[in-house]
């Protein structure tokens, strides 16, 4: 059986780049960075505490290993308790953001992107 999500695989151009965009600008923390030193490199960052990951892997490299895989952004939605003051805060820091939409039940979301023009979805939950 499956316990819980553990890490999700985000396939980027550029992991530097990636990387300093979940912490400068995200806020995220590097929990781990490792290099094989045949070409495989990852780097896995979180929200402080958080129980699920991102790992940053190297698009290119990963489809020439794995040619048949799906290197798509994955949809993914992010919790947080103050839409309003995150929406503030990635605007500040030139981050693509959309509109906060209010949703029927209430709640209120919005869309931002990272550098790679990769969306994600954030949803105010209390």
């Amino acid at each position: 059986m499956i316990s819980k999500l553990g890490q999700v695989m985000l396939y980027v151009n550029n992991q530097d780049t990636a990387r300093d965009f979940w912490t400068e600008k995200v806020g995220f923390q590097v929990i781990a960075e490792e290099d094989n030193g045949q070409g495989m490199r990852w780097i896995e960052v979180a929200p402080k505490g958080a129980a699920t990951s991102i790992v940053l892997q190297n698009k290119e490299f990963v489809a020439k290993m794995e040619p048949e895989m799906n290197l798509g952004t994955p949809s993914l939605m992010f919790f947080t308790d103050n839409v309003d003051q995150l929406h503030a805060d990635l605007s500040n820091k030139n981050v693509k953001v959309g509109e906060i939409v209010s949703m029927p039940s209430g709640e209120k979301v919005f869309n931002f992107a990272d550098d790679e023009e990769n969306y994600f979805a954030v949803m105010e939950k209390k």
